[in-house]
Formats: C-alpha cells, sequence, structure tokens
C-alpha cells in the first residue's frame, strides 16, 4: 500500500488541492453576504503591514503588529464566532427518520404556507421566525407567550392591523407558536437594499445571528421574502415559499 501511494503522488497531490478547494468554496458559501469578506480584507491588510515593517527597519509598528497576530486565533474566534456555530450545526444536522415527525412537519409548513399567502394577498405585514437548531430567545425583546397550535387562523389575527402585538414577530419552537409581538435585531450590513425596511432588516439580523428560518411579508407590496444565514430571498409564491421551508426544515426542529 506504501509503495502504491509513493508511485501516485500525483494522486495524492490531486486529493489535496482538492480538499483546499472543497474547503474554500464552503467557507465563501458560508461567509457570503456577512460583514466577514471585510474582516479578512482587514487582516490582510494588517499581515501586509506587518511584512513591510518588519523590512523597513520600523521597530515599534512592527511589535504591536506581531502581538496582535500572535493572538490572531482568539480574534478570529471571537469575530466569526456566530459563523463557527453555524457551520459546527450545520455538519451536525442529520435528517430525523420517524414518519409521525415528518408528518407533523408538513401540517406545521402548509399552516405557515397559507397563512403567508393569505397575508400577503391582503397585504398585511408579518415576520414569522421559525427556530431550529440554535436558541433565539437570547436575541428577542419585548414578546408576550403564547404557546399555541400553529394554525394559519391564528398567525393571521396576530398580525391584523387592530391586534395589539401585530407590528413584532411571532416565534415558532418545537412546532408550536410560543411567543408573539417580538423584536428583533437589526442588521447592520451596509450592503442591505436601502428599499429594504425594518422587517426585512430584523429578518436578516437575526438570521445573521442563528440558524432560524425567517418569513417576512411586505406591508407595502405583499411580496413574501424568506431569511436565512444572514441573506434574503424575495419574491416567493407560495409553491416557491414551500419548497425553500422544505428545504431548510427537517423533523428534528419540532423536537
Amino acid at each position: 500500500m506504501m509503495d502504491f501511494l509513493k508511485n501516485s503522488g500525483w494522486l495524492l497531490d490531486l486529493l489535496d488541492i482538492a480538499l483546499v478547494a472543497f474547503i474554500i468554496y464552503h467557507l465563501i458559501v458560508l461567509l457570503k453576504g456577512t460583514l466577514a469578506p471585510r474582516v479578512i480584507i482587514g487582516l490582510a491588510i494588517v499581515l501586509f503591514g506587518y511584512v513591510v515593517s518588519r523590512f523597513a527597519g520600523l521597530q515599534t509598528v512592527n511589535w504591536i503588529l506581531n502581538n496582535f497576530l500572535g493572538s490572531l486565533i482568539i480574534v478570529l474566534v471571537i469575530i466569526f464566532q456566530l459563523d463557527i456555530r453555524r457551520a459546527l450545526f450545520a455538519l451536525n444536522r442529520n435528517l430525523y427518520k420517524d414518519e409521525d415527525a415528518r408528518e407533523e412537519t408538513h401540517v406545521v409548513l402548509n399552516e405557515l404556507v397559507v397563512a403567508a399567502e393569505t397575508l400577503a394577498s391582503k397585504k398585511i405585514g408579518a415576520l414569522i421566525v421559525i427556530e431550529r437548531a440554535l436558541a433565539v430567545n437570547h436575541y428577542l425583546a419585548v414578546g408576550t407567550e403564547i404557546d399555541a397550535k400553529v394554525t394559519s387562523e391564528l398567525i393571521t389575527s396576530i398580525f391584523l392591523p387592530y391586534s395589539p402585538i401585530h407590528d413584532g414577530a411571532v416565534i415558532i419552537q418545537r412546532g408550536k407558536l410560543t411567543k408573539a409581538g417580538c423584536f428583533l435585531p437589526l442588521s447592520q450590513n451596509p450592503e442591505i437594499s436601502k428599499t429594504l425596511g425594518s422587517r426585512h432588516r430584523a429578518a436578516i439580523g437575526l438570521s445573521e445571528m442563528v440558524d432560524a428560518v425567517v418569513i417576512v411579508v411586505s406591508e407595502e407590496t405583499g411580496i413574501i421574502s424568506v431569511a436565512v444565514g444572514g441573506r434574503i430571498r424575495r419574491n416567493l409564491d407560495p409553491a416557491t415559499l414551500r419548497r425553500f421551508l422544505k428545504r431548510f426544515l427537517d423533523p428534528r426542529w419540532l423536537k
């Protein structure tokens, strides 16, 4: 076996290149749409400054940058902690095989799609958060405890203009509607379109921090959108919304 590997050095090189390409591709996918690329560019500038200061004999600048780069691992962990958590949960996400759980997921998913379609047809603004592996409670402000079965009628009634809790978001946890009237953290990403309002920025903001799926219905246009992983997909019809939710939800989120 060892002789084969020695005589097949090109295969090892090919495997090495493929693994590096795989890792780089998934890092790009993970970081796309976040502030991480800007941070990476900033770190590259610091590294370049360190090299220049060393060759130019700028001892004080070189000492400062050298100490900073010595703590680079800690700095990267702090900066990318949310992205790292999302990636680790994504690697550990296995499909749950219980048929009853699958059926329950299908029922809840249908109710969410019907609710979004109804609200969109009436141009009633809405914000629906579906918790997945990462808990969302630490990122919610205000909110009214409900703990009820997920139905399209209940969701629609919550977002009617005369409802006292219509301005906030409803939270779906473990297949139940647990909270309503919750305020979410707004995204600070400068690349978000200026045409998006506070609901959309709140949906993106929460999805940057946890792996939740957030459904948004625009009050002005009735357009349905979904935010996941710091990115937003807009102009979804009910069929596309259903496919989108099936892609990101599996029966484990009901447990």
